[in-house]
């Protein structure tokens, strides 16, 4: 079977689908590029913002203008979407089947079922069967994604992550190592691991493994000449890690911390569990220790009850921290998250279209 994937969304999501097409291939099936061409289509999708969901939508209603002329095509949708409205998905008539982000790994079996007529909704967790020994089919042959931890455990009142990724689950190290040591042999030269929130790595497997020193680890691997990692959180930014990026020249110096705003009684109705005085003092910290240092951030406008001193706070933050890119985005409330149950979307979208342009004006 000829088989297509649109992936949408974040880094994870392009490892995810690296995964499925190494899946599928084993499996005997062929990965093509064109839609038209597919037998099944796979739309991997990113719930954070309302425009991200709006993109799989419309990507549906092509698809189903396709299957008009094509009755046999089958439609799979897969990510975060998939985890919030997987109910709501079936019942459009164009699509196949609906699995969820820790089902990945059982994509060909799911292919079958849906090939032999089966419409179905797929929300298991089997994220533990994804291994060094997994099947990838990379879109890169120098840079590859590495994923080292699933799911968040912070549960900011704003982010739908936690309810579509799950609790954080860490890969086991050595397993990781053996991925690298591979990727390496087969002449990768660059890694950059992932994660919801990678700082967090190690924590649950209660052995002493850290992002720290799993790169610590990696830099052994003498062909691997540089690392990259993302997403990182503030609050989890340790000194250890900030003196092992400073001891080596082969992990990046681009460090992405999202701060999301620059005023203390917005990081605490978002439940980022930091202060702004916190986040100035880690950035100190690492400019400090890693000189050459280039950060960048994400900040939320718009979010409920931001005044304009709030805002302001927002402001100052940016210009003291000089970050080299600031990723912008307005606030959209996300069903089931905290905010969107407790606090009232009450600023007006001009206004967080002003204080969007007014920020893009800083950069």
């Amino acid at each position: 079977m000829k088989v297509a994937f649109r992936t949408f969304g974040c880094q994870m999501n392009i490892s995810d689908t690296e995964a499925m097409m190494g899946l599928l291939r084993l499996a005997g099936h062929s990965i093509v590029n064109s839609e038209e061409e597919a037998d099944a289509v796979i739309v991997n999708t990113c719930a954070v913002r309302e425009k991200s969901e709006d993109k799989l939508y419309g990507k549906l209603g092509q698809l189903k203008a396709q299957k008009k002329r094509n009755a046999k095509l089958i439609v799979g949708v897969c990510g975060c979407v998939a985890e919030k409205n997987s109910d709501e998905l079936l019942t459009h008539r164009e699509v196949s089947f609906v699995f969820g982000t820790r089902a990945i790994s059982r994509v060909a079996e799911m292919l079958s079922r849906a090939s032999a007529g089966e419409r179905f909704i797929e929300l298991g967790d089997f994220v533990d069967e994804l291994d060094s020994e997994t099947p990838r089919l990379r879109t890169s042959n120098h840079h590859a994604w590495i994923t080292i931890i699933y799911g968040c455990d912070k549960f900011c009142s704003y982010c739908i992550v936690p309810y579509t990724r799950g609790r954080e689950k860490s890969r086991r190290m050595e397993d990781i190592l053996a991925e690298a040591h591979e990727l390496a042999k087969l002449g990768y030269r660059e890694i950059t691991y992932l994660g919801q929130n990678v700082d967090s790595y190690g924590k649950d497997l209660g052995d002493g493994s850290s992002l720290a020193t799993l790169l610590k680890e990696t830099l052994k691997i003498e062909e691997i000449e540089r690392l990259w990692f993302l997403t990182s959180y503030p609050r989890d930014f340790s000194d250890e890690l900030i003196e092992v990026i400073a001891s080596s020249e082969r992990i990046s110096r681009s460090i992405h911390l999202p701060v999301q705003s620059g005023s203390d009684r917005i990081l605490k109705a978002m439940n980022r569990g930091y202060t702004r005085e916190y986040f100035l003092n880690l950035t100190r910290r690492v400019k400090e220790r890693v000189q050459d240092s280039s950060l960048s951030t994400d900040i939320i406008v718009g979010f409920p009850g931001e005044t304009d001193d709030d805002y302001n706070d927002t402001v100052s933050l940016i210009k003291e921290v000089r970050f080299e890119r600031v990723n912008l985005a307005m606030y959209s409330p996300r069903e089931g998250t905290l905010s969107a149950r407790k606090l009232p979307d009450d600023i007006p979208q001009e206004v967080k279209i002003r204080r969007l342009n007014d920020l893009l004006a800083l950069q």
